[in-house]
This record gives C-alpha cells, structure tokens and sequence, in this order.
C-alpha cells in the first residue's frame, strides 16, 4: 500500500537529519532535480555535491512545522538550527512519482541568530 506523501516527507527528514545519505538518494528517482534561489533544476549529483549537509553548514535539528499535501505533490515548511547556531525557515515543494521524490523547489525563509533577525546580504543563502 502507497504510503501518504506526508509520511513520505517525514521520513525524507528524519534521513536528511540522521544523514542517511543512501535512503535519501535512493528515494530520489534517477531524474531527480532541484531548484533553490542558487539552483535552476540541477540533477541529483549536483543537488548531493552541493546541497548534502557537510562541516559547518550541516543541520543540527530541523522541525517541520507543516505538510500540506494534494495528490503526488507536498508543501513543506520547515525551521533549520545549523550546527554553528544560525536558524532558518524554508518552504519546499515537493513533486513524487510514486514513493520516490521527483524534483524539490525551495523558497528561503528569514534567518535568525540567537533569536534574533539577521538580514542578509544579496547573493548570500542559507
């Protein structure tokens, strides 16, 4: 039986924070793409050269705060703390084919220190 794409986007996650790289790749199809303010539909190899969390950008904790699903398609809003402290909250749509992940939009969100605001700079991401 399919399971719900909230489930899905939970345990895609749950992954992403244990950094359990083989499960996220293989609920990824092999056309995989992802897109972000940095990113215009880049392929799964790219997205993991890129975007995997490493050293000092790596998440500590991400809490989702929201899933909104409607057929093979999830939004998904989420609060990140990095492991140097920053926060952070993004919102990610998510296309499936089935149980595995098609592509991935982001849209950033404010970022924070020590709970307070931090403005960014044009060009500079989270």
């Amino acid at each position: 039986m399919p399971q719900s794409k909230t489930e899905l986007v939970r345990k895609f996650f749950a992954a992403y924070r244990s950094r359990d790289r083989a499960y996220v790749e293989n609920g990824m199809t092999d056309d995989f793409t992802f897109t972000s303010p940095y990113d215009d539909a880049i392929d799964k190899a790219a997205y993991f050269e890129r975007c995997w969390p490493v050293g000092e950008r790596a998440i500590k904790e991400n809490v989702l705060e929201r899933i909104v699903e409607q057929g093979s398609e999830a939004f998904v809003t989420y609060r990140c703390v990095t492991t140097k402290g920053d926060e952070f909250r993004n919102t990610e749509f998510f296309v499936f084919d089935g149980d595995r992940v098609r592509s991935i939009d982001v849209y950033f969100g404010a970022s924070y220190r020590d709970g307070k605001f931090v403005r960014q700079k044009e060009g500079d991401g989270t």
